[in-house]
C-alpha cells in the first residue's frame, strides 16, 4: 500500500517536472515546494537524489524531439550539416564547463543553505521581475542573431555563465539560460532551442553526481525505490513532450513576460505560506 501511494505521488513529481524543467519558473523550486505538501514515505536522501535524477526523463524528451538536429552521423545530412552539427555540440560543451566545474564546488553548500522555502521565493520573484524588464527593454529591438548555426561561440560561453546563476534554487535553469541568450541578442526561438540542448550534459552530469553522491553516503536502492524513480522518470519525459512543443509555439507569438508575473505572484505566495506558517 505505502509503495502504490509513493507511485502516485511519483506521478505527481512526474508531471510537475515535465512542465517546469522547460518552462521558465524553476523545476527545482516547484519540486521543492510541492515536496512540502505531498510527502513521500522515503528518505530525505532519497528525495533529495530523485528530484534531480526525474530530470533524464525530461531531457530524453528533448534528445527524442531534436534527434536529427542533434545527431551528426545522419544519413540525410549533407557534410555541411553534419558539420554545423558538430559546431553545436562543441558550443553546448564550452557553455557547460562553467556551472559543471562551479557547480561541483558549491553543490553542498547550496543544499544546506538555500533549499527553503524563503530562498526559492526571493529567487522566483527576483527573476520574474528580471524577465519583465528584459522583455520591455527587448520589445523594439530586433535580434542579432535569429539562426542558431550563427550563434558564436562567445555567446555560449556567456549563457554558459548564466547557467551558473540556475544553480540557486528557484532560479530556473531554462529561465537564467534564455534570459541570458536574450539579453546577448539571441531571438526568442534560438535563446529557447540552445537552452535546451545546454540541458543534455548538464542534467546527465548532475543526475550521474547524485546517484553516485547517494551511493558513497552509504545508501542503496531498494525495489520500492526503483520503481519509484522511473515512474518519475517516465512521466517527466511524457509530459515534457508536450511541455516543449508547447513553448516553441509559445514563443512564435509571446514574449516570456508571462512567465516573469508567474514567478512573482507564486514567490509573494510561497512568502506569505511561511509567514503563517511560522507564526503558527
Amino acid at each position: 500500500m505505502v509503495l502504490f501511494v509513493n507511485i502516485i505521488k511519483a506521478v505527481f513529481f512526474g508531471i510537475v517536472e515535465g512542465i517546469t524543467e522547460w518552462l521558465p519558473i524553476s523545476s527545482t523550486g516547484h519540486l521543492i515546494l510541492l515536496d512540502e505538501f505531498i510527502k513521500m514515505d522515503l528518505s530525505a536522501e532519497f528525495m533529495n537524489m530523485f528530484n534531480v535524477v526525474i530530470q533524464l526523463g525530461a531531457i530524453m524528451a528533448v534528445v527524442v524531439l531534436y534527434f536529427d538536429k542533434l545527431n551528426p552521423f545522419s544519413q540525410t545530412k549533407t557534410e555541411i550539416e553534419k558539420k554545423d552539427t558538430w559546431s553545436l555540440w562543441s558550443k553546448v560543451v564550452i557553455a557547460f564547463i562553467p556551472s559543471g566545474i562551479i557547480g561541483l564546488l558549491i553543490n553542498d553548500f547550496l543544499e544546506a543553505h538555500l533549499q527553503n522555502f524563503v530562498s526559492v521565493a526571493i529567487v522566483l520573484i527576483i527573476y520574474g521581475i528580471a524577465f519583465i524588464i528584459v522583455e520591455r527593454i527587448n520589445k523594439t529591438k530586433k535580434p542579432k542573431c535569429t539562426d542558431l548555426n550563427r550563434f558564436t561561440y562567445k555567446a555560449a560561453l556567456i549563457v554558459g555563465f548564466f547557467q551558473v546563476l540556475s544553480l540557486v534554487p528557484g532560479t530556473s535553469r531554462s529561465g537564467a539560460t534564455i534570459l541570458g541568450g536574450i539579453m546577448i541578442g539571441a531571438s526568442r526561438f534560438v535563446a529557447t532551442e540552445f537552452s535546451f540542448f545546454l540541458g543534455i550534459p548538464t542534467m546527465f552530469a548532475a543526475s550521474g553526481y547524485k546517484i553516485l553522491k547517494f551511493i558513497a553516503a552509504g545508501n542503496s536502492f531498494s525495489i520500492g525505490e526503483i520503481v519509484v524513480l522511473l515512474v518519475g522518470t517516465a512521466v517527466s519525459y511524457f509530459v515534457s513532450i508536450i511541455a516543449i512543443r508547447f513553448l516553441m509555439n509559445y514563443i512564435k507569438r509571446n514574449d516570456f513576460t508571462v512567465f516573469g508575473w508567474y514567478r512573482i505572484v507564486l514567490g509573494i505566495i510561497v512568502l506569505g505560506y511561511w509567514l503563517f506558517t511560522s507564526v503558527l
